[in-house]
């Protein structure tokens, strides 16, 4: 059975599938490295890198919904046939990077519209479990695609990645015209309709990850921190129509106290417990998916600085693969990053903990807002690289040096974190809008964060 590509217990999704899906829209001859043009400055660099990932979500798109196919494999190898499959969080990152596109004019704003208007219509019309959609679905249809056996209805977590992204959306289309009104009723209304605390389990202290028409709570996953889920807790409280109470985060989420850490790997101080990596910290996506919106700059609560929470584990994943106690070839300065994401033998979670001498470009290149000087390095690092890692969407999903190993595969979840987070270096745009939100500023109030 297909494990939780990011559960808390990340350890355990090591065997999750080595094949990936594609928009009908792929070239089907291959993929199309971009030149290697000489750019006249970082800025410059800055937006190609952009405007190249965030297609994505733009011309790769699946055709029917408008929404992130979970895999594009240029080369047509497709195992699993799932190619139509979109992925709610992955879409949800990629909203966000079309709003980029947008204000970085790469797209037309009435162009970008119009996708919004197919992308919010779809998904009134697909596949909800109170309110909450899958983790997979067929593009075509609509209809839920199971990620595993039990995993055949909502999923709360990649749920909130894609409300992330459309609460973003309905900050930024709040202008006059008709079909901006229009589009920011329709995403009101998917908003108020996600049961947050329906995924309670009738009023524990603790919000849950799955349901299940089928088999109800036996996915069993009690979203407990630290990991990725942070933006879970925050909608939850946010929610104008089905909020949950302040204890499910404090008694749930922070474990009554327990989420605190002393740990300091390469001497930054973590401030949280990351689980199951306690020691060296988990997969870097940890700060990346919760904060595609929320803005970490200034937050606080009683239990940590958010800001030292997501610099420190982006800099302690760095100062790792520059120590490199493995030895592996092509790690250093302008080489690092260790995500979750396609490996030698599959899929896996990659961390100091779980290094397997792959690199993950978008763990350097979506961690911009933390490590800019860093980041910076890697992806002039890995443009020197030249074709080999990298193609129509941009960087390939992975590759090691180590094994001489790479595909030109991509995945949703790490290609449409990287214009976003980029863009929230340079700008700031996502983390204005998400922050703008009136109702998040009320559920933030409500669970005693500063910011």
């Amino acid at each position: 059975m297909r494990r939780k590509r990011r559960i808390m217990m990340f350890w355990v999704v090591a065997l999750l599938l080595s094949t990936s899906c594609s928009a009908a829209s792929t070239e089907k001859n291959g993929d199309t490295p971009p030149s290697q043009e000489e750019f006249a400055n970082d800025n410059q660099l800055l937006d190609h890198i952009q405007k190249i990932h965030l297609n994505y979500m733009w011309d790769g798109a699946e055709p029917t919904s408008g929404l992130a196919c979970e895999r594009i494999h240029t080369d047509g190898d497709y195992p699993e046939n799932d190619q139509d499959v979109v992925t709610t969080g992955g879409s949800g990152f990629g909203i966000a990077g079309l709003i980029v596109g947008i204000e970085r004019g790469f797209i037309p704003r009435a162009e970008g519209l119009k996708r919004f208007h197919q992308i919010v219509d779809w998904l009134s019309q697909a596949d909800r479990f109170h309110g909450v959609w899958p983790h997979w679905l067929y593009g075509k249809t609509g209809r839920v695609k199971p990620f595993g056996q039990k995993d055949d209805g909502g999923d709360l977590v990649e749920s909130s990645f894609l409300m992330t992204g459309l609460l973003c959306a309905r900050q930024y289309f709040s202008g006059d015209s008709d079909d901006e009104k229009s589009l920011v009723e329709k995403i009101n209304q998917l908003w108020h309709e996600v049961e947050f605390d329906w995924y309670t389990r009738g009023g524990q202290d603790v919000i849950y990850w799955h349901w299940s028409p089928n088999y109800g709570w036996d996915m069993n996953f009690p979203l407990e921190g630290y990991n990725e889920t942070l933006i879970v807790y925050i909608l939850a409280a946010a929610s104008p129509t089905h909020s949950v109470s302040a204890d499910a985060y404090h008694k749930g989420w922070a474990r009554s106290g327990g989420i605190k850490s002393t740990a300091a790997p390469y001497n930054y101080p973590l401030e949280l417990k990351h689980n199951g990596a306690e020691a060296t910290g988990g997969p870097l996506f940890w700060a990346h998916y919760s904060y595609i919106g929320l803005d970490p700059r200034n937050l606080k609560d009683q239990y940590a600085n958010y800001w030292n929470v997501v610099r420190n584990h982006a800099l302690s994943n760095y100062a790792y693969c520059v120590a490199n106690p493995k030895q592996f070839k092509g790690y250093g300065k302008d080489c690092w990053g260790l995500t979750a994401s396609y490996s030698v033998d599959g899929y896996s979670a990659h961390s100091p903990g779980n290094d397997l001498g792959v690199i993950t470009p978008t763990a350097a290149l979506s961690s911009f807002p933390y490590t800019p000087e860093q980041s910076m390095a890697a992806l002039k690092g890995f443009w020197k690289k030249g074709g080999w890692i990298r193609g129509k969407y941009g960087f390939y999903d992975a590759f090691s040096e180590q094994k001489s190993w790479t595909k030109p595969h991509y995945l949703a979840i790490d290609q449409c974190t990287i214009a976003p987070m980029i863009e929230n270096y340079r700008s700031g745009l996502l983390w204005k809008l998400f922050m703008s939100c009136p109702e998040v500023k009320q559920g933030l109030d409500k669970l005693g964060f500063t910011y």
